[in-house]
């Protein structure tokens, strides 16, 4: 296979990748390397990707956002951390953090830490206060909101 029919190979098969669920530029330029295609190549689909709206950062961003919180529960900062892995600039990710509900967020807070409690063993009260406070930060949620929670439930 000549350089021209792995880049038509690669560029249909992103394509083919891309119209099925939304991926963020980073994750095609994974999927290219392993296919074997050179940074330019790489470059030249995804300037063509994106050109044609098969990729949109910002409506990547959003949906990964809204996915995260609402089926596994996470948090705006685990989710923040996730979508800068894939490279996504700071003011898509803010703009995607931004599209949660607050309301729907405190809640799912709430039920989260409520859940919780009821399988967590503690000796006392200011051990099972550092148990669902460590489950809640380790789901992504801010420090502070997670203490406020905490403290209303007194």
């Amino acid at each position: 296979m000549n350089e021209s029919e792995i880049f038509k190979a690669s560029l249909s098969k992103s394509m083919a990748l891309c119209s099925k669920r939304e991926y963020c530029p980073e994750d095609i330029r994974v999927r290219l390397r392993e296919w074997g295609q050179n940074e330019q190549g790489i470059r030249k689909i995804i300037e063509i990707l994106i050109s044609e709206k098969f990729i949109d950062e910002i409506r990547y961003s959003r949906a990964f956002a809204r996915d995260k919180f609402n089926y596994n529960k996470w948090g705006k900062l685990k989710i923040s951390a996730a979508l800068r892995m894939k490279k996504i600039p700071s003011g898509i990710i803010s703009d995607a953090l931004e599209s949660i509900d607050n309301e729907l967020y405190l809640n799912t807070l709430k039920n989260l830490i409520l859940s919780h409690r009821k399988t967590v063993k503690a000796k006392n009260q200011y051990d099972l206060k550092g148990k669902l406070m460590r489950y809640a930060l380790s789901k992504g949620f801010e420090n502070g909101l997670v203490y406020d929670i905490l403290n209303m439930e007194e």
